[in-house]
């Protein structure tokens, strides 16, 4: 990737008149493609009071990191550029401000900030007390900076999400989770079946092993057959990932009072609603509590982190070029040297 010296949009924490300590970033200076990611310096951000800097050790790759970039999220999300691009991290508190309780200088933590605010592909990531949690003990750093946005959408998409619609998805019943190869379905696969539900999962045929090694029930090679020839029989849930194609599909095997929850926006809202299917429509929300039942989940060997590829840092634009095929297996991490 090629390098670039910035100023950031973050600040230093240098003294009045002197340079701002440095740190290296993968920023972009313009929405486009991946080529518009630039690997080299930037001022090194300073926690506010309220605030905690963390070293990151490693950071997640998702498709929303890649929507940030190419500016598809520009109408939803206001940041200033250059920005800092990412989310997902997991790293060691270096500094905290004096108003945050609760944390110290030296833990091990995960978490994502604001999509507003710089990201994670760099060595520094100031976030709130709210965007993170204690790391899975059990973990290296690239796995825990695989799980939060991804496992956050599958927890948020299955059971609850700060009182927003979604499956809440029961012991017994039936789910159907498309692209169930990718970051969000891994999780959703494996949570659905600690909740003692019964997995009905999509995706290519060179993945079935994979995702039946997770617990899925029953798999459909999305390019060899639809939904609806395979399920005969009316289910209770469906998690969309795709879009308006899978969401007709799902439609046929919903039954009445069913519901419908998709990562990518619902695009068949009259059909369901002629049809007594409920939608919802859902993005992560970073929850700490969630986070922290999360990383119980893993340490307690209930949930697996399915990590495909780890890079350097400086990688960042082949794995959004990656990310950006549709066809990555569990999660991408960047190695923060």
């Amino acid at each position: 990737m090629e390098p670039t010296k910035t100023n950031g949009n973050s600040g230093g924490n240098g003294t009045s008149g002197s340079a701002p300590a440095m740190m290296k970033a993968v920023q972009f200076h313009e929405y486009g493609g991946a080529d518009v990611l630039r690997f080299g310096d930037a001022p090194r951000p300073s926690p506010r009071d309220d605030e905690i800097l963390v070293r990151v050790r490693a950071a997640g790759v998702n498709p929303v990191d890649a929507k940030v970039r190419a500016g598809a999220m520009s109408a939803m999300v206001k940041s200033a550029l250059p920005h800092t691009a990412g989310l997902d991290f997991a790293g060691v508190i270096e500094e905290v401000g004096k108003n945050v309780r609760g944390f110290q200088r030296g833990d091990e933590v995960y978490g994502r900030p604001d999509m507003t605010r710089d990201g994670s592909y760099a060595q520094y990531v100031v976030v709130k007390p709210s965007e993170i949690a204690q790391k899975p003990e059990t973990l290296e750093w690239g796995p825990a900076a695989a799980l939060p946005t991804a496992a956050l959408t599958a927890w948020q998409v299955l059971f609850s999400s700060r009182g927003e619609p979604t499956m809440d998805l029961q012991q017994g019943q039936t789910v159907l989770i498309t692209g169930a190869a990718g970051g969000v379905g891994s999780f959703a696969v494996q949570l659905a079946k600690w909740k003692g539900a019964r997995v009905i999962a999509t995706g290519r045929a060179a993945n079935e092993a994979y995702v039946k090694a997770l617990g899925a029930d029953v798999y459909i090679d999305y390019d060899k057959d639809r939904v609806d020839d395979v399920v005969h029989e009316k289910i209770d849930a469906v998690l969309d990932v795709i879009g308006r194609s899978t969401q007709l599909q799902a439609l046929k095997v919903l039954k009445k009072g069913g519901v419908l929850v998709s990562t990518v926006g619902i695009q068949v809202e009259q059909e369901a609603r002629a049809q007594g299917v409920r939608t919802a429509a859902i993005m992560a929300v970073t929850d700490p509590q969630i986070l922290a039942q999360i990383a119980k989940l893993v340490d307690d060997g209930i949930l697996k982190v399915p990590v495909s590829e780890e890079m350097p840092l400086e990688n960042a634009r082949e794995a959004h070029e990656h990310i950006e095929s549709g066809h990555t297996r569990g999660k991408i991490v960047l190695d923060v040297h």
